[in-house]
């Protein structure tokens, strides 16, 4: 950790104020980090100053990074009386240090240094973390003089500060020279404020059942339970503790439970099985009918497993613990010798106790007699706290009396980390001196542009002079590493069909500078290869030189948050640049306890089983529990952990039926359901304990899958930061500044979906493409009847109180209950009256709704509603539809009748919206003359209207009209009235429309 530094570089200011009383200041900037201090040369009579100087800070203690906080102040020098003058501040937290490779240049506003203090301007810095040892810090000191107590000294001439580094003048401080960036930290996995979490696998429980309320059928409802956990047992949400003290656990969200750890490290000495040399070792560990088998050696006398093997011990069926060493090529039933353990006396471990020493053990023959050759073995009882609970072998991972080989890969829990996705933006402005094939005929040129398997193409444009211009931008989506080249082709259109590339650029995305905000791109000229091969081989020796050059711009945009996932259910908000990042507001906590009468996919030994495990996703973080093989009743009791940088985010969490074991969906696994939940409806501290049913639409209806036990806790480390989150934008500034549109974003959130699938299907397990897709709903946008009911029946339940106060109005003023009636006349001439009182009431009546509604509030977190959805009254045909793939490959009568289906519901909303916007123009017309008798009419009852309003109180006018729509039905026409037949009258513009 010696060389672990801290990196700052001074590049400039700009807008500063002047402190010198001429008009101008002379600004240097003072950098304080870790009780270091340096400083930069003084600029004279400069309010922008420009400084280009870097330093570089021990860091006594890195675990303390996160707390320690680098100061900038930016003073100006006084020479008359050798004093300063503070011009701002700038505080940066330790969470904001990233490492080099994703420093960029931020401009961060000045700040008062105290209250009664100027500040203006911003300070440009770029700060990054760096353990490169061959970087010297500019100060090995703890602590630096004060600025005033020694004396300054400036440069006469001009250097290259870029390359210069200095800092306050110390007996044992010198500059420090360096001739190249630094090199980013290679072999060291930096975490800066977001904890690696590990999965924390758990145990079985006992469930009480609680039916919660709900509109939709009893048996699709969410239901609370009462399990007994880690933490003991949960009622209301409380962890409620026995007379019996518990040890204090970090998995209090799942159930205990016990397994039989068994470590087979190695063996020596083993006997040769012939004259022929060693034997094929590999050791089979059995209790009762469940075994497990190690990799197997060929010709190896002393070979090394290191393997872990775990058995529950609910499922024990003896008392004896089994080591058997077996040759691969001897009968089934044989063995080179065998190692048995009363199960009575195996001793038990709890963490933090270290982990329990192997001891080597003699082999014995069948007669019980000792062989030659002796295994090296280590056996506990323990949980799942235990370090070797994730690297196991889980019994539960293969059938009793199952000895056939399965990878173990797929079985194991696992934790994966989605790729930190990039915008990239592309700006083509022009090209020079482009030299066509054919000299006769004027290039038609189009520059295409691909970052993988992503492409753009500009339009076509013909030239005379070779020198087209496009000034056209289009962006892309790019993850780190940056594997992919971002590749130009001018492309000149010689035929039908067919285009002739004239020339290309391959730029690595690892040199495309970066960006937080929307501060100029500096176009570049790049000179054209003529093919892919010179392009990619930058150090050949070009004989014949080509001129050509093409002009560009590009840039990773990190002030995006880049959307991978459905807007609606985005579990991440955060921008790309991780210096943009605030600190997290709280922690979420899921127990993924067990699931229930999951449906069967997949036949075995002639009966219906699953093979399921759980995926969970929420940011980056992906969970994958361990798989259980043969039950429809799976017991993962895993606890996994997350931060939370924003309350309006989503948990998702999914139930699959892994493939790889017995399956016959070409290797795809199979979605059985899946749950949400909003961090926003959860309350702080509360244990949440539901039943949540697996609900899955197919094209025979709407299906229950099961049911999933979840444990959740969402835990609050400030809740001012978290009531602050309320009135920030829900995303990103660049969002609001330079806004994409809806098709730039479905286009770019499918290449992101695209390339996060990629990534973990690289992964060892890879999680596969359908898991990704699914649990980021890509489907979510497609056509669906049912789902457009459901829409237009949620929107109109948004209004139905505005609808029920209309009716209630009208009851009142046709005076239905004459009571009621007099009471709203006589609150009416009250506020009327004492119009201040308006919105108090108004406030007052809020207020009173929103604490009655308070003893009724939601008691656990939304789920899945098939009446909502439409789900439970939505016909086969339709279903049939919105299963379809697209295109669509059904017949063609059968798609002319769902087009002519569309073509009516199309009419019906283009007939409501364009009724819509034909009172909106009748608006526009009481002023525009297109009907001058109307406009007349208007413009005299607008005169009239002021001078009685200007001669009568607003009181008097108020009642009147209040008295007037509250009138006794014998005062009313059946016929509309004046003014309604006036404006229904005016024009509006579909006489225009074809």
């Amino acid at each position: 950790m010696g060389s672990f530094k801290l990196g700052v570089e001074v590049v400039g200011a700009h807008d500063l104020i002047a402190r010198d009383g001429q008009g101008s200041s002379n600004p240097f900037v003072e950098l304080h980090f870790d009780d270091q201090r340096f400083r930069t040369t003084v600029k004279e009579n400069d309010l922008n100053p420009v400084w280009n100087e870097s330093f570089y800070f021990n860091i006594s203690d890195p675990n303390n990074l996160i707390k320690l906080h680098l100061e900038a102040y930016v003073h100006s020098h006084n020479r008359a009386n050798n004093s300063k003058a503070c011009l701002g501040k700038v505080r940066l937290t330790g969470t904001s240090f990233v490492p080099y490779s994703d420093a960029v240049v931020l401009h961060y506003p000045l700040e008062k240094r105290t209250i009664f203090s100027r500040a203006n301007g911003e300070l440009g810095l770029k700060v990054f973390l760096t353990d490169d040892p061959s970087i010297k810090p500019s100060n090995p000191l703890p602590a630096m003089e004060s600025f005033l107590d020694i004396p300054i000294s400036f440069p006469e001439e001009k250097t290259d500060k870029r390359h210069t580094f200095h800092s306050l003048p110390n007996a044992n401080n010198s500059q420090q020279k360096q001739n190249s960036p630094p090199v980013p930290p290679q072999h060291q996995q930096m975490n800066y404020g977001v904890h690696e979490m590990k999965s924390e696998p758990q145990a079985a429980k006992v469930v009480h059942m609680v039916s919660g309320s709900s509109s939709q059928p009893a048996d699709y409802a969410l239901k609370e339970t009462s399990p007994v956990l880690g933490g003991g047992r949960i009622v209301g949400g409380r962890v409620v503790r026995g007379d019996k003290p518990t040890r204090p656990s970090t998995y209090d969200l799942v159930e205990q439970m016990r397994f039989l750890f068994v470590r087979v490290v190695k063996a020596r000495d083993l006997p040769a099985k012939d004259m022929t040399g060693s034997l094929d070792p590999y050791v089979e560990v059995k209790v009762g009918n469940y075994k497990g088998k190690t990799k197997h050696y060929v010709m190896n006398k002393s070979p090394e497993w290191n393997q872990v093997f775990a058995f529950s011990r609910e499922t024990q069926q003896s008392s004896v613990l089994e080591v058997l060493l077996k040759d691969k090529d001897l009968v089934k039933d044989d063995s080179v010798g065998i190692v048995r353990f009363d199960l009575h006396e195996v001793p038990a471990r709890v963490p933090p106790d270290s982990p329990l020493a192997p001891e080597w053990y003699r082999l014995e023959d069948k007669k019980g007699e000792k062989n030659k050759g002796e295994l090296m073995l280590a056996v506990w009882y323990g949980t799942q706290a235990d370090e070797a609970f994730p690297e196991a072998l889980h019994s539960d991972a293969f059938a009793p009396g199952d000895t056939t080989s399965i990878d173990s890969s797929y079985l194991r829990s696992k934790v994966y980390h989605s790729p930190r996705l990039w915008y990239v933006r592309v700006n083509v402005i022009e090209a020079q001196d482009l030299v066509p094939s054919d000299k006769g005929r004027f290039p038609d040129v189009s520059v295409k542009v691909q970052i993988g398997n992503q492409t753009w193409k500009t339009k076509s444009v013909q030239t005379r002079n070779s020198n087209p211009v496009w000034n056209e931008q289009s962006m892309f989506v790019a993850s780190e590493p940056f594997e992919d080249h971002l590749i130009y082709s001018v492309e000149d259109r010689v035929g039908p069909n067919k285009d002739e590339t004239m020339g290309m650029i391959v730029v690595p995305l690892s040199s495309v500078g970066r960006r937080t905000d929307d501060r100029v791109i500096h176009p570049q000229w790049y000179s054209l290869e003529k093919s892919l091969p010179d392009a990619m081989d930058k150090d050949r020796a070009k004989k014949d030189k080509f001129h050509s050059r093409l002009h560009v711009s590009a840039c990773l945009d990190g002030g995006y948050h880049v959307l991978d996932e459905s807007t609606q259910y985005s579990s991440d908000l955060r921008p790309t640049a991780k210096q943009l990042w605030k600190s997290p507001i709280g922690v979420l906590e899921l127990g993924i306890l067990n699931a229930d009468r999951l449906q069967p996919k997949k036949t075995r030994d002639g009966r219906g089983i699953s093979d399921t495990y759980c995926v969970a996703k929420y940011g980056h973080k992906w969970v994958r529990t361990r798989t259980i093989v043969n039950s429809l009743n799976p017991k993962y009791n895993e606890q996994y952990t997350w931060e939370v940088h924003d309350t309006a985010t989503v948990l998702t969490v999914g139930v699959f039926d892994n493939s790889q074991i017995g399956g016959s969906n070409g290797n795809k696994d199979i979605e059985i359901g899946k749950v949400r939940i909003r961090i926003s409806t959860l309350e702080t501290g509360r244990v949440y304990t539901h039943s949540y049913p697996l609900l899955v639409l197919k094209s025979s209806g709407v299906m229950k899958m099961g049911e999933l036990h979840l444990a959740i806790r969402f835990s609050s480390t400030s809740m001012l930061n978290m009531m602050l989150q309320y009135s920030r934008p829900l995303l990103p500034k660049m969002h609001y500044k330079k806004p994409l549109t809806v098709m730039q974003q479905d286009m770019l959130r499918y290449q992101a979906v695209n390339i996060v699938a990629a990534r973990l299907g690289r992964a060892e397990p890879p999680l596969k493409r359908e898991v990704i897709e699914y649990m980021s709903d890509t489907k979510a946008h497609l056509w669906s009847m049912r789902r457009s009911k459901a829409n237009f029946l949620r929107l109109t339940s948004v209004f139905s109180g505005l609808f029920a106060v209309g009716n209630w109005f009208g009851d009142v003023c046709k005076w239905k209950n004459p009571v009621t009636t007099v009471l709203v006349h006589l609150l009416f001439v009250m506020l009327v009256c004492f119009p201040d009182m308006i919105l108090p009431t108004v406030f007052l009546y809020m207020f009173m709704i929103g604490a009655w509604r308070y003893h009724f509030r939601p008691r656990y977190p939304p789920h899945m509603d098939t009446t909502l959805s439409c789900a439970d009254a939505v016909s086969p045909d339709e279903l049939d539809e919105e299963f379809e793939t697209f295109p669509a490959t059904k017949s063609v009568n059968l798609v002319r009748m769902r087009y002519d289906r569309l073509r009516s519901v199309a009419g019906k909303i283009q007939s409501v919206v364009g009724d819509i916007a034909s009172q909106g123009e009748r608006l526009q017309a009481l002023l525009s003359w297109r009907d001058p008798r109307a406009t007349t009419i208007f413009m005299i009852f607008c005169l009239a209207a002021a001078i009685v309003m200007y001669v009568t109180p607003f009181q008097v006018f108020s009642l009147l009209a209040g008295f007037y729509f509250m009138r006794h039905p014998k005062f009313r026409q059946k016929t509309p009235a004046a003014p309604i037949n006036f404006f229904r009258r005016l024009p509006a513009m579909t006489d225009s429309m074809l």
